[in-house]
């Protein structure tokens, strides 16, 4: 036991001795999203309490071990938190909360996938992340309006009609994701 520790310990070694800064940087960032995303989610009592210290080494996860399962993890661990809030605290649903943990629970997963492209120790040039992130700041924009007009609807439709309209665009939704399914397995 004492050996696997030691090789753990000196495997990490080396791991700080090679990194580089951008994909240093890059986990850096899936850590701040994840953390913030946490911190819109959850509630304030939760927050300050015991939970604090699990809820840093959930959003640590993927930025320590991008190619695993921990961005699922966390993106699961958030969506508690906003559960958890809006439902037993009754806290008030925002539209600025709403925008803010859409796009920091986007940032996380898209920077968790080029975290997991890329090694600690890779020379990368500069402008693939600022591309990558340039990209992720559009689909965040596209995605704020689309929001913002979803809500503006909903306020002038209610009743059967919008609820069709809502079960139709789950049912589309379901469908986009198995059709893509289907295409992966075909590879």
């Amino acid at each position: 036991m004492l050996t696997a520790i030691t090789r753990r310990v000196e495997k990490l070694r080396t791991i700080a001795r090679r990194a580089t800064a951008v994909p240093v940087l890059i986990r850096c960032g899936v850590l701040l999203a994840g953390l913030l995303a946490m911190a819109v989610a959850w509630p304030p009592a939760l927050l300050a309490g015991r939970f604090l210290i699990p809820l840093f080494l959930v959003a640590l996860w993927p930025a320590v071990a991008p190619r695993g399962r921990g961005g699922t993890v966390a993106a699961l661990v958030v969506v508690a938190g906003w559960l958890a809030d809006t439902a037993w605290y009754d806290s008030r649903i925002a539209l600025w909360r709403v925008l803010a943990l859409a796009t920091l629970l986007y940032l996380a997963h898209t920077l968790t996938a080029l975290a997991a492209l890329l090694p600690y120790d890779a020379m990368v040039n500069v402008d693939v992340p600022a591309l990558w992130l340039a990209r992720a700041g559009a689909v965040i924009l596209i995605s704020a309006v689309l929001i913002v007009l979803a809500l503006g609807l909903t306020a002038d439709l209610g009743g059967d009609p919008f609820q069709l309209a809502t079960l139709t665009g789950l049912a589309c939704a379901v469908a986009v994701t198995l059709l893509l399914a289907q295409t992966i397995r075909r590879r």
